[in-house]
């Protein structure tokens, strides 16, 4: 560091040339990214035409639940769009994210200071008799204002690998509050649609119940006529309080998904109320030959893959640590004992001048810590994989489960027409005294059952269905791009 009274001369231009060829020169120390090879087969087992592509996460997902046509639950997940607190959070995140690499990147440019002040010191005359006679005359007053820039060049691409890995962390942060979006949105949905077979439950308790209370008038008067024992009114009293039981049993079960679908959208729960409606959402029909490309836009997906981009720059902002650090120092200013003539060319001052910081003996700090984040490296590369091994699994998992709903759904419709045949056919040989009431009950239960569960089935793959979409990282949209690509 060199310090002059004088005006700055010529000699910087040599200074600023080595300075340019320097940076020319540099380069960024460390491992360039390379996407992990990961372990995934042709295509998906379940489901003919579904192929592996390439990862493709910023194709657009689109409003996916409209899926559903359901004004209303359109409406709910709109809410959650805004006002979800989980997802406030992870956006709140994302933003802590984009300010670390805003700070990266403003580390790449010089930083300039300004600094004023009066300093008042005192320095002894010899004696002490003499200090304090003259105790006023060792006291001076000292007017300083320096303008400083200083500015550490990136030669081997430590601050450009910090930055580097500033944004893959942000990109991930931004991919963790798109998945944390996805599985909110997914389980509104689920909770949505849950609820209103349960309305449709509701419903078909209520109309079994009136038909059980006719069955009960009508077997008390068979026994005040004589036609009926006891015991057939104390089993029609019996299925019909059952069939109540059943009915309050489904308030708390129905007000459990409300409360939830309320804390969802962040509202309390005393302040949300979701009426009954008459009509359950049809089941989306799931096109054949979706790729599996859609699979990769799943934002979590997305997220480790960005992970281990952020891993691999932070090795080489820890092989950096081996060269020497250069810093560029220039200030100028002025310093004077008098106020009066502070600002003035005779108490002007000025230094410029490289620094280089090699740190020589650590006893292994530093290799230590490139072992760190390679090792960290290694890790975030076999979460990356599990990431995506987990998502084949849960879209492979789903999509089989929605093949056994749906031909168990066939199957358990066939059952149900023949319990409500077999129910007409007993409940007339009934009436016509022909059989005993006890052979209505057991047909009644059984039709009664087979309802209900038609229902239940309905029910897995309407929440099969939205579990696939958010496998899939939300929906088949852009599916026909895919196919023409």
């Amino acid at each position: 560091m060199t310090h002059c009274p004088a005006t700055p001369s010529l000699r910087l231009r040599p200074l600023a040339a080595c300075l340019c060829a320097l940076l020319l020169s540099g380069c960024a120390v460390g491992p360039d990214y390379q996407v992990p090879q990961l372990i995934a087969t042709a295509q998906f087992k379940a489901t003919e035409g579904w192929r592996q592509a390439a990862p493709s996460d910023a194709l657009a997902r689109g409003a996916w639940w409209e899926i559903y046509q359901d004004p209303q639950l359109n409406q709910l997940v709109e809410r959650l769009n805004t006002s979800n607190q989980t997802v406030a959070q992870y956006e709140a995140q994302y933003r802590q994210a984009q300010a670390l690499v805003r700070s990266s990147r403003a580390s790449l440019f010089p930083t300039l200071n300004l600094t004023t002040g009066k300093n008042r010191s005192a320095q002894g005359t010899g004696s002490s008799s003499s200090s304090l006679s003259n105790n006023s005359s060792g006291i001076r007053d000292t007017y300083n204002a320096q303008l400083g820039v200083s500015w550490e060049a990136d030669v081997w691409g430590k601050l450009r690998r910090g930055l580097e890995a500033g944004e893959a962390n942000a990109e991930a942060s931004e991919a963790d509050l798109a998945a944390m979006r996805l599985s909110q949105q997914s389980e509104l949905v689920q909770n949505y649609l849950q609820l209103r077979v349960i309305d449709e439950q509701k419903r078909l308790l209520e109309a079994t119940l009136q038909a059980y209370q006719r069955s009960l008038k009508l077997t008390e008067n068979q026994y005040r006529a004589g036609v009926s024992g006891p015991d057939a009114v104390a089993q029609a009293r019996t299925q019909l309080k059952s069939t109540e039981a059943d009915l309050i049993d489904l308030a708390w079960q129905r007000a459990q998904f409300e409360n939830a679908i309320a804390v969802l959208m962040g509202m309390a729960p005393a302040e949300f109320n979701l009426a009954a409606t008459d009509d359950i959402p049809p089941l989306p029909a799931i096109p054949v030959g979706v790729p599996s490309t859609l699979l990769e836009r799943r934002p979590d997906i997305a997220a480790a893959e960005r992970s281990v981009m952020a891993a691999n720059a932070n090795i080489g902002v820890a092989k950096a640590a081996y060269f020497p650090d250069l810093t560029l120092s220039l200030s100028g200013g002025y310093s004077s004992s008098s106020f009066s003539n502070w600002i003035s060319l005779p108490n002007r001052f000025w230094s410029v001048g490289p620094q280089l910081a090699l740190t020589l003996f650590d006893a292994g700090k530093r290799s230590a810590e490139v072992d760190r984040v390679e090792a960290v490296y290694d890790q975030t590369v076999a979460q990356y994989r599990q990431t995506v091994l987990t998502g084949f699994q849960e879209v492979e998992n789903y999509m089989v489960q929605l093949k056994v709903y749906e031909q168990e759904a066939g199957v358990r419709d066939e059952a149900l027409a023949a319990a409500r045949e077999s129910l007409r056919l007993t409940d007339n040989q009934y009436k016509a005294g022909l059989i005993g009431y006890l052979d209505v009950v057991n047909v009644q239960a059984t039709a009664l059952s087979n309802e209900r569960s038609v229902l239940n089935v309905l029910q897995s793959r309407l929440v099969a269905s939205v579990q696939l979409i958010a496998a899939l990282g939300g929906g088949w949209q852009g599916l026909e791009s895919s196919r023409a690509q």
